[in-house]
């Protein structure tokens, strides 16, 4: 199949004006394929030759202007339009298109719950083709109207109001003018909650099986819908664009979320079976946030090409986080009261859960400009890569570092004149950087090249001196004044004449605009880790002019840069306050704030430069007080799934899961009261992942309850077995056993995963001919699979599958396309396997001429964390 050029793709939009697709889509003609039948009205804007894309099982017929063409003609994915006369034309694409498992294309389920099944496209990038023929480029918007044979009793959903006209027939609203990719149906027996807000229909859609769950949220997800909505209304001058809001949660989808216009696909996980914490419930909130947030950026404003994807990603990223911040709800949430924000820390759950992955990303061979230069994106495989951290996080980081420079007045000035000039069209870099321009007298085209046109990371590092002065200063207004008496019996020393310095070096070249905080030692009668008090907060400019920034008082204990994670950046601290972070970091009074000490020592941890230890050991301290949910998941997921699992050498990870399981009891012992569910569930959860011996997971899931709860649900269920099959603590029975009490999907991808985790010859033998030989699994089986696949403590087992994993995964990307290759890159590779010949095999293997791009950019990304590690166990043994 070819891909698309950018040359390809300006060439083409210069020839032709598309104005309608009519499309017709029989869903009844079978289990592996279904009729789709298009009718194109488009223009040419001159005589010359072009081609349409269409991927069918068979092509039964093509037509010009009435005229038939010879189906034969078909190349690969491209039927040649030759010969065309100026003027307008209409293309006639009758064909047989097959049903995907991969979650590409027109995707089909079965629920094995109750045999239902359901529907959905996935069109994105280049897979508009698998559904019906197109002139398949994002600057090429037409309108589109679709009808819809389905079996009788289902429900056919798209972008606009779909009404059922009999028989199983359904019609599909025409479209404003949209892009191919954001096409969407879906279509089957859907459980649906309707309303209607703002004079437009609402609703959300579940399968059958999950209705009680999808019932219990209803009012959560409609409210924070709706809340959505409304502030983007008073933020953005232009109103929503389409004629109904729907949002479907549909089974084994890939991404997180689809920005269809007026239909908006989730992955159904976000149907919570089980108990979750509140933490999981923002981040559904803030997935709702993004998505909306594209029926602006992305929706009515389109990229004209894929090097501009970080528009739409980073936008939507920043405004779901921001908007998340600023919404009440009419009812209360998560111990919020009506009217009030329920999720007043979200940027905090953004420094632990996705900066960290933009972090990651530019930090590789792989790391690219948030925007690249058009000729980096030269077809539609490489633009595939660049859906990333880079793209998502770095992006919205970027934008977040904007508006504190920019002010969110003129931002927002700004990005409304961008929708105003380009709506229903496409719209560049250039166009989005002169719109912003023109709201403000700075210099945004500089700041534009100095952090969208850049790679990597600057690291800003504090140093402090003391100093004297004459008479120093007062604090300035604002800045906190005295916090009483130090713990160590001296005072703040303001007014007294002495003075400290701060200067802010930086390994980079990119503008940050930061706040600096400071805190001092204070006295504490309370059990635990003592009390930091605020005593300054102040902004300054890095670079500066080299002058040290002079403050009045003694030396403060604490001074942490970028305090409120306002730019995107490493922080090193001074040594002096390093010290006190080791003491005292629970006792930082506010989240963002220790979010931004725990990420310097995450990326302490994997630049050499803090022992794994040390960083466990900050843990075991400091957690155990830790408030907020969000930090307290993101530090346990990196000591657990970095450090213990790939940083230590193999002798020591007996004693990094001690750790870990003591920490956990102890946050276990604190909830005993009750009082924090979400962080009893947390800490139950890693306790069974790090456990090292059975009989405590064992007996939980014989009493099918937590000592002191909570009972077990059908995750924490699938989680302790899933261990026990680790550890050689189960077997095939007990899996078949918990799989016929919980037949649903979710438990068919939990013993796909218990099997293939089995310490045994057998289990891994049949695990990965499922994996690379077999080609039957869906998307989500493939991972639930691969993730049982590769476990730390299982080398022997595990050994002589690391070479075999390369030349097997080529081939499989070759044969099952980029959603495999991507799930075999992330979750088949031998992640576990931190050794020199390992690293040795993969580089080998990036040398073969048949890696897919998919695969090769999983494997460069794998292969460089790999060698990272490596490198932590070098420094640590040193």
């Amino acid at each position: 199949m070819s891909v698309l050029t950018r040359d390809e793709a300006q060439t083409r939009a210069q020839i032709l004006d598309v104005e309608r697709y009519t499309i017709a889509l029989d869903l009844t003609t079978g289990e592996e394929t279904f009729d789709s039948r298009t009718a194109i009205r488009f223009t040419a804007r001159a005589a010359g030759d072009t081609f349409v894309e269409v991927k069918p099982a068979t092509l039964r017929s093509v037509s010009l202007d009435g005229q038939p063409l010879d189906p034969a003609l078909l190349d690969g994915n491209r039927y040649p339009l030759t010969g065309l006369a100026a003027g307008p034309h209409e293309l006639h694409i009758d064909a047989t298109m097959s049903y995907s498992r991969t979650g590409e294309g027109m995707h089909r389920f079965t629920d094995p719950t109750d045999g239902e099944t359901y529907l959905y496209t996935q069109l994105f990038m280049e897979d508009v083709q698998r559904v019906f023929a197109a002139f398949d480029q994002p600057d090429l918007k037409s309108v589109f109207a679709i009808d819809v044979t389905a079996p009788e009793g289902w429900t056919v959903l798209g972008n606009g109001v779909a009404e059922h006209t009999g028989e199983g027939r359904w019609s599909i609203a025409p479209t404003p003018l949209i892009s191919t990719y954001l096409v969407a149906v879906a279509a089957g027996p859907w459980h649906s909650v309707t309303t209607e807000h703002a004079g437009l229909p609402f609703g959300i859609h579940c399968r059958r099986s999950l209705a009680p769950y999808l019932d219990a949220d209803a009012d959560e997800i409609l409210d924070i819908t709706r809340a959505c909505y409304d502030r983007f209304h008073e933020k953005f001058d232009e109103p929503y664009p389409f004629d109904s809001y729907d949002q479907a949660f549909v089974p084994e989808f890939n991404a997180g979320a689809m920005e269809n216009p007026g239909l908006v696909t989730f992955r159904d996980e976000f149907v919570y079976r089980s108990a979750v914490t509140d933490t999981e419930r923002q981040t559904r909130a803030m997935v709702i946030a993004h998505e909306m947030a594209h029926m602006w950026f992305g929706d009515l404003v389109t990229l004209a090409w894929w090097d501009d994807i970080w528009l739409n990603e980073s936008f939507a990223e920043y405004m779901g986080y921001q908007t998340l911040t600023e919404i009440a709800l009419p009812r209360a949430l998560n111990s919020v009261r009506a009217g009030e924000t329920p999720f007043p820390d979200t940027w905090v759950d953004f420094g632990v859960a996705r900066k960290g992955w933009g972090y990651d990303a530019d930090q590789r061979p792989s790391t690219h400009p948030v925007a690249p230069d058009p000729d980096a994106v030269p077809d539609t495989a490489s633009a595939l890569l660049n859906f990333d951290g880079i793209s998502y996080a770095k992006g919205a980081s970027a934008l977040r570092q904007l508006v504190a420079w920019l002010g969110e007045k003129d931002f927002l000035t700004g990005i409304n004149t961008h929708f105003a000039r380009h709506k229903f069209s496409n719209a560049t870099l250039a166009d989005f950087i002169d719109n912003l321009a023109s709201a403000t007298d700075r210099d945004v085209h500089a700041w534009a090249e100095q952090w969208l046109r850049t790679t990597g990371i600057d690291t800003l590092t504090a140093e402090v001196a003391d100093g004297t002065a004459p008479a120093a200063p007062a604090a300035p207004a604002g800045s906190g004044g005295s916090a009483g008496p130090a713990g160590n019996g001296q005072g703040h020393g303001q007014g007294n004449g002495q003075s400290w310095a701060l200067t802010v070096t930086r390994d980079g070249s990119r503008p940050h605009r930061i706040a600096v905080s400071t805190f001092d030692h204070a006295l504490n009668t309370q059990a635990g880790p003592g009390h930091l008090a605020p005593r300054d907060r102040f902004e300054i400019d890095v670079p500066g002019d080299g002058t040290p920034t002079v403050r009045p008082g003694r030396r403060p204990a604490l001074v942490v840069l970028n305090d409120g994670d306002l730019t995107y950046a490493k922080v090193r601290l001074d040594a002096a306050s390093w010290d006190t972070v080791l003491t005292d970091l629970s006792a930082i009074p506010d989240a963002l704030t220790r979010a931004v000490v725990w990420n310097t020592a995450r990326d302490m941890v994997r630049d050499g430069d803090l022992a794994p230890a040390t960083y466990l050991a900050t843990a075991r301290t400091h957690l155990p007080y830790e408030s907020d949910l969000a930090l307290v998941q993101g530090v346990l997921s990196f000591a657990a799934g970095q450090i213990a699992a790939r940083y230590v050498a193999p002798e020591d990870r007996p004693s990094a899961l001690a750790t870990l399981t003591g920490l956990c009891r102890d946050l276990i012992r604190r909830t005993e009261d009750g009082s924090h569910p979400g962080l009893r569930l947390i800490a139950v959860r890693h306790f069974i992942d790090a456990a090292a011996q059975p009989d405590t997971l064992q007996s939980w899931l014989e009493e099918d309850t937590v000592h002191g709860g909570p009972e077990l649900d059908p995750e924490l269920r699938w989680r302790i077995l899933t261990r026990l099959a680790v550890l050689g603590a189960t077997d095939e029975a007990a899996i078949a056993a918990a799989l016929a009490a919980d037949p649903s999907a979710t438990g068919r991808e939990g013993a796909a995963r218990c099997r293939a985790a089995l310490p045994t010859p057998e289990a891994k033998a049949t695990a990965w001919d499922a994996l690379f030989t077999d080609d039957t699994l869906s998307n989500y089986l493939f991972t639930a699979t691969a993730q049982g696949f590769w476990q730390p403590g299982q080398e022997d087992l595990l050994t002589a599958y690391v070479p075999r994993f390369y030349p097997d995964a080529i081939a499989l990307a070759a044969r099952r396309g980029p959603a495999i290759a991507e799930a075999a890159g992330r979750h088949a590779f031998p992640a576990y396997a931190v050794d020199p010949d390992s690293l040795a095999t993969g580089t080998r293997a990036l040398e073969d001429p048949a890696l897919t791009p998919a695969l090769r950019r999983k494997l460069v990304d794998q292969l460089d964390d790999l060698r990272r590690a490596l490198a932590v166990r070098t420094s640590t043994a040193d």
